[in-house]
């Protein structure tokens, strides 16, 4: 079998081709892999940014307590007649219910 010229080249030909192809193959892994990590780190800066604006808008919208105007509104509130609690409501308790030493369910 006799090797000619054309057919060393064709041969070399032929392992340049797949040789390229590989490599372009390669290349193009390497380049999906870096947008899919960039796209990731960009998906990642997203995230952190609207935290931060979250973060930001929560700190500039907050509640403050307001002592001052509570102990207002609790003297108002007992100028209105016989103050009571959230336990006894509006009309409170009378002094009979206050009276100690009688016998209750509670075992007095």
């Amino acid at each position: 079998m006799a090797v000619t010229t054309a057919g060393v080249l064709g041969i070399a030909s032929a392992i340049a081709a797949v040789a390229g192809a590989g490599a372009t193959a390669y290349s193009a892994d390497q380049s999906r892999k870096a947008q899919n990590q960039a796209s990731d780190q960009a998906r990642r800066n997203a995230l952190m940014q609207e935290k931060r604006a979250e973060e930001d808008m929560n700190r500039a919208n907050q509640r403050k307590a307001n002592p001052l105007g509570a102990l207002q509104d609790a003297s108002l509130m007992s100028k209105g007649g016989v103050s009571g609690t959230m336990l006894t409501g509006q009309s409170g308790i009378t002094n009979d219910q206050l009276q100690l030493g009688r016998n209750t369910l509670l075992g007095g």
